[in-house]
C-alpha cells in the first residue's frame, strides 16, 4: 500500500469547507496555517506539491454579504471573482514565511478537452515545479459555465494529478475513506482501508452525486479515484478537518487509499502509443542516439516531416533506416515543424516569427 512519505509528486485536494467557516465565511486561518507545515514537510522530504483548492465562492460570498444559499450564475461568478483573490493572497502569507513561491493557476474543463491547451497547462506547471513553487489551482469559476466546468475540484484534482504526472492524490474531506454505506445513515457501515480495483460493486456502494457527505458526494471522489489510478496515480480519502491533515494521515490517521497497478510515466508512455500517428517526422543518426539517452528530439535532429498534424498530435518517430522508433506528442504543428527542421533551437523565433519551446516533442511526450 502507498504510504504519504512515498511520494515524489502530491497533488493536494482542498474543500471549501475546510477553508471557510460555513457560520462566519471567514477563512479558517489555523487550519491554513497547519497545512502549510506540512506542505513544508513534504518538500522538505523531496516532493512537488500542488494543491487543488476550492473556497473562492465561500470567501466572496461573504465579503459581498450574498449569505448561504444557492446562488444564480452571475452573482456565483462575481463571488469567485472577489474569493479568488483573497484566496490567493492566503496561501501566500502563510507559505512565503517558510521561503515557498505561490503561484495561482485558474483552469477551465476545456483546458484538459483540448490538447493544445492541456499541453500549454501541462508545461507551465511543469516549469513552476521545476522552479520549486508550489502552484494553487482552481477552476476558473468567474468565467466557468455549466458547459465548461469541471463540476467538483475532486475531478480537476485528478485531471491535474494525470496533467503533472503525480505519484499520489490525496481527497482532504469531511469524512476518512470510502464506506460500504453512508455512516451517517447506517451504523454498521465499514470504511475500506484499500481498494485494489474499483469494480461495479464499489461503484454502487457510492451511491449518486447528491447522496454522498461532502459537495459532489461520493461518486465523484470515486469518479477521481478512477482518473488517478488509470494513470498511475494511487488516491487516498482522509479526513481533513484536522490540523496538519498531512502528517496525521502519514502517522495512520483514517483513510481509505485506492491503489495504482503502474507508476504514472509507463501509464502516460502507454497511453500516447495507442494513439493513432497522424504524422511522420524522421531523424537522422544522432538524434535517434540522444532519444536513447534519454533525451528531448530537438528540430536540429529532423531530417524530414510529413502528414498533417496539429500542435499535441501523436507523430511517428521514424530512423534513418526507415524504421520505426515510437511515437509522441508534437509541441508544433507539420507546418511549422517543416520550417525548423535541421535548425537549432535558438533559431526558431527567426523562422517562424514568434518565440517557441526549445524540444519539437519532449521526452516526456514519448513512448519509444
Amino acid at each position: 500500500m502507498a504510504t504519504l512519505t512515498d511520494a515524489k509528486r502530491i497533488v493536494i485536494k482542498i474543500g471549501s469547507a475546510l477553508l471557510v467557516d460555513r457560520t462566519t465565511g471567514r477563512l479558517r486561518a489555523d487550519w491554513l496555517a497547519s497545512l502549510a507545515q506540512d506542505v513544508v514537510w513534504l518538500k522538505q522530504g523531496g516532493a512537488d506539491v500542488v494543491l487543488v483548492s476550492s473556497g473562492s465562492i465561500a470567501l466572496g460570498r461573504g465579503v459581498l454579504g450574498l449569505g448561504l444559499g444557492t446562488l444564480p450564475l452571475e452573482q456565483s461568478q462575481a463571488a469567485a471573482a472577489v474569493g479568488q483573490i483573497r484566496l490567493a493572497r492566503a496561501y501566500e502569507e502563510v507559505l512565503e514565511p517558510h521561503g515557498i513561491t505561490t503561484a495561482q493557476v485558474l483552469v477551465t474543463l476545456e483546458d484538459s478537452a483540448d490538447r493544445r491547451r492541456y499541453l500549454n497547462s501541462r508545461a507551465t506547471l511543469e516549469t513552476l515545479l521545476g522552479f520549486g513553487a508550489v502552484p494553487i489551482v482552481n477552476e476558473n469559476d468567474t468565467v466557468a459555465t455549466d458547459e465548461i466546468r469541471f463540476g467538483d475540484n475532486d475531478r480537476l484534482a485528478a485531471q491535474i494529478a494525470v496533467t503533472v504526472g503525480a505519484d499520489q492524490l490525496i481527497l482532504l474531506s469531511d469524512v476518512d475513506g470510502f464506506y460500504n454505506a453512508n455512516p451517517s445513515e447506517d451504523p454498521t457501515a465499514t470504511r475500506f482501508e484499500v481498494v485494489d480495483r474499483i469494480t461495479p460493486q464499489i461503484e454502487a456502494m457510492a451511491g449518486d452525486a447528491g447522496s454522498g457527505l461532502s459537495k459532489g458526494g461520493m461518486k465523484t471522489k470515486l469518479m477521481a479515484a478512477k482518473t488517478a489510478v488509470s494513470a498511475g496515480c494511487a488516491m487516498a480519502i482522509t479526513e481533513g478537518f484536522v490540523m496538519r491533515p498531512l502528517s496525521a494521515l502519514a502517522k495512520g490517521a483514517n483513510a481509505t487509499w485506492f491503489t495504482a497497478q503502474t507508476d504514472p510515466q509507463a501509464a502516460r508512455k502507454g497511453w500516447i502509443a495507442a494513439m493513432k500517428p497522424l504524422g511522420t517526422v524522421t531523424l537522422d543518426a544522432g538524434a535517434v542516439a540522444a532519444l536513447g539517452r534519454g533525451k528531448s528530439l530537438l528540430p536540429a535532429g529532423i531530417t524530414a516531416v510529413s502528414g498533417k498534424f496539429e500542435r499535441g498530435d501523436a507523430v511517428s518517430l521514424i530512423g534513418p533506416d526507415g524504421a520505426g522508433i515510437g511515437s509522441g506528442l508534437a509541441r508544433y504543428s507539420a507546418v511549422e515543424a517543416a520550417l525548423i527542421k535541421g535548425h537549432q533551437s535558438a533559431e526558431i523565433e527567426a523562422l517562424l516569427g514568434y518565440p517557441g519551446r526549445a524540444a519539437l516533442i519532449h521526452r516526456d511526450d514519448m513512448a519509444l
